[in-house]
């Protein structure tokens, strides 16, 4: 952890969850996350986020999109917009995951922009990076995520209080995850990156990782120094796992 820094738990549950279940989970995660020294935040499918936000209202859970558009509004068909978002009750937006650099060719430049349109909106980007297991074996993991770093994140993160996290494309929904040496390693460099081109918020800006975080691993993932929380994957789709790691932060 980072020193004053209040750890986030964010759960992205995906492509995953229909009305019924969407909300017995978001209820079940509000009920349990009342009084805990994280702060948490789940990030239900675009059809879910104004019922899950309305459900969670003025309770201790935050509610965040998977993904936003560039663009305020325009002719996007299938896309959703920041400003969207935001009216349906979301409060932060993950971009770059992993998936969607992979499925939908997101570049550095695209997260970027996206980043900037939800700052605009008035949204918290969360703004993913991470290495193929190709350029892990290869020793080329830090070039790879300073890359994304500097190509990914706009001028007004630091101002935004933007959230960084680092998943391990290897690691993701694989139950593998790096050691702790390599998690430390690449989190200490992403803190130095980010106070480098954000002096004024860079030592105080929230660095997650993410990629088969559990409950069974979650204490010695949240006590590597520079590690402020977690993005959760299939664990935020079990209630009280997701609560179990939330608890593991403090």
């Amino acid at each position: 952890m980072t020193p004053g820094v209040r750890p986030l738990i964010a759960g992205n549950w995906k492509m995953h969850g229909l009305s019924a279940d969407g909300l017995a989970l978001a209820r079940a995660v509000a009920a349990g996350g009342a009084g805990l020294g994280a702060e948490l935040l789940v990030c239900p499918p675009a059809t879910l986020v104004a019922a899950v936000a309305s459900a969670m209202a003025d309770g201790p859970v935050a509610v965040g999109g998977q993904d936003c558009h560039a663009a305020a509004k325009g002719a996007h068909t299938g896309d959703i917009a920041a400003p969207m978002l935001a009216d349906a009750g979301a409060r932060f937006v993950i971009l770059g995951h992993s998936e969607r650099r992979a499925d939908h060719a997101e570049s550095d430049a695209v997260v970027r922009a996206k980043a900037e349109a939800a700052i605009a909106a008035g949204l918290t980007p969360i703004v993913c990076v991470g290495e193929p297991e190709a350029d892990r074996l290869a020793g080329r993991a830090e070039d790879v995520v300073a890359a994304q770093l500097a190509g990914s994140l706009p001028e007004g993160f630091g101002a935004a209080g933007g959230v960084l996290a680092y998943e391990p494309v290897w690691a993701i929904g694989t139950g593998r995850t790096p050691t702790e040496a390599d998690i430390a390693a690449m989190h200490a460099m992403i803190r130095a990156r980010l106070v480098a081109a954000f002096p004024a918020q860079g030592a105080a800006l929230r660095v997650l990782y993410g990629g088969s975080v559990k409950p069974s691993n979650a204490v010695a993932i949240l006590a590597i120094p520079h590690v402020d929380g977690a993005l959760v994957g299939g664990a935020s789709l079990v209630a009280e796992d997701f609560l179990a790691i939330a608890r593991a932060a403090g």
